[in-house]
């Protein structure tokens, strides 16, 4: 199974481009949370993750219309390997995450700083084939109330 379940924030406002046969097509990067630090110089400093977000066709066209940086999402899609060849002759590889469904976690006006966490606010959730999936990832719970 492949299934990846991500809750960030933005680390710059998305860029949405278009292929040659017109279909939309969305990046950004989401930074995640740890809930461990690393036991190094930088031990009690907050660490993250900044992990590559796609969406295609109306899920791609809605985040990029209501997406800003610095704004807490939920994204649930699947992980992909790809490779290809660069200029100088190497082979690259890239992980990303093909989002299937983002929920909006704040309202697109109160983005705040990261470590600020609290409720998420009413926004719509966005999927490409369904309109009414809100609440997909559930309500929010305080990180002192999970148990492990």
């Amino acid at each position: 199974m492949n299934k990846a379940i991500l809750i960030g924030r933005l680390t710059r406002d998305p860029e949405v481009r278009y292929t040659q046969s017109g279909v939309a097509v969305c990046t950004f990067t989401l930074a995640v949370d740890r809930r461990f630090a690393r036991k190094d110089a930088n031990d009690g400093q907050p660490t993250a993750d900044f992990i590559p977000i796609v969406t295609w066709r109306k899920l791609a066209e809605i985040c990029g219309n209501n997406l800003v940086k610095g704004r807490r999402i939920g994204v649930e899609g699947r992980i992909q390997v790809r490779s290809y060849d660069a200029q100088d002759g190497s082979k690259r590889y890239v992980t990303e995450i093909i989002a299937d469904e983002v929920e909006f976690l704040d309202s697109k006006n109160s983005v705040s700083q990261p470590g600020e966490y609290g409720a998420p606010a009413s926004a719509p959730a966005a999927h490409p084939q369904q309109s009414g999936n809100a609440g997909s990832f559930g309500s929010s719970i305080p990180d002192e109330e999970i148990p492990f």
